[in-house]
């Protein structure tokens, strides 16, 4: 089974940038999309063979968060417990019946870390939120984690230390996240790669490989025996993010 998670970094403008032939390519089961910026109505993209969900920000051209699923979902919840945090549509959670499948957009702490006190109350409900999913069946997370976890996930980690996305606090809070019998993906295969998934505007960052690995799987630890590969899809352009993707040995009817 294959997922493919993505911050297209506005939906309307990727699909003028031959989204639907690099969607075709990921031949995927669930493609996960973060920082959608539309509203309901504004955008239509129905692929054959796909069930469709989305949450959208009250706020117009912002967040907002899609899964494009093969299968339709047991049930589908919006937001943390009760829907706290919903209004920037950053959470889409699909159930099925051996795992949940939690998209996220994690909020970036803004210049002068502005919103960081937001984005670790964020972060402490995402793990109360997933360890209660957890409880119940594995989970898979994925989305625009907005934190680079270790000096090897990004470039220029010396300069960044009190910077969004590599303070402390930030590095900390996925750290607590994965102390919760979570796993980074990646990582978990690729304890010494060298991978970006987010790059820069400025300065031909892409061009010259200056990027940030703040985009994730994580999955439950105990998916660790299904899992076969998580890997980056560097060579897509698009948005300022490129894809990454999620291969565990796994059915929508298999019984872990």
């Amino acid at each position: 089974m294959r997922f493919v998670s993505w911050n297209v970094n506005g939906f309307r403008a990727v699909l003028n940038k031959g989204f639907d032939t690099i969607f075709q390519n990921f031949d995927a089961d669930f493609v996960c999309l973060q920082e959608t910026k539309l509203q309901e109505g504004q955008a239509s993209y129905t692929p054959e063979g796909y069930v469709q969900y989305w949450n959208y920000a009250q706020k117009k051209g912002y967040s907002g968060t899609c899964i494009f699923a093969r299968q339709p979902a047991r049930s589908v919840h919006t937001g943390f417990k009760n829907g706290t945090y919903d209004d920037e549509g950053r959470v889409l959670t699909l159930e099925y019946p051996d795992f949940y499948l939690v998209n996220v957009y994690v909020p970036n702490s803004q210049d002068g870390l502005a919103r960081l006190d937001y984005r670790l109350q964020f972060e402490r409900s995402m793990r109360e939120y997933l360890s209660s999913l957890d409880a119940i069946k594995p989970v898979i997370l994925c989305g625009d984690l907005n934190v680079a976890h270790q000096p090897i996930d990004l470039k220029n980690p010396k300069t960044n230390t009190m910077n969004p996305g590599y303070t402390i606090q930030e590095r900390n809070a996925f750290q607590a996240l994965l102390n919760q019998d979570f796993l980074d993906s990646f990582r978990t295969l690729y304890p010494d790669r060298i991978a970006y998934t987010w790059w820069s505007y400025r300065f031909q960052a892409r061009a010259k490989n200056v990027g940030w690995r703040i985009d994730y799987f994580v999955i439950s630890k105990r998916l660790q025996g299904v899992l076969r590969d998580s890997f980056i899809y560097d060579h897509i352009e698009g948005s300022d993010h490129c894809p990454v993707a999620l291969e565990l040995q796994l059915s929508l009817e298999s019984k872990l």
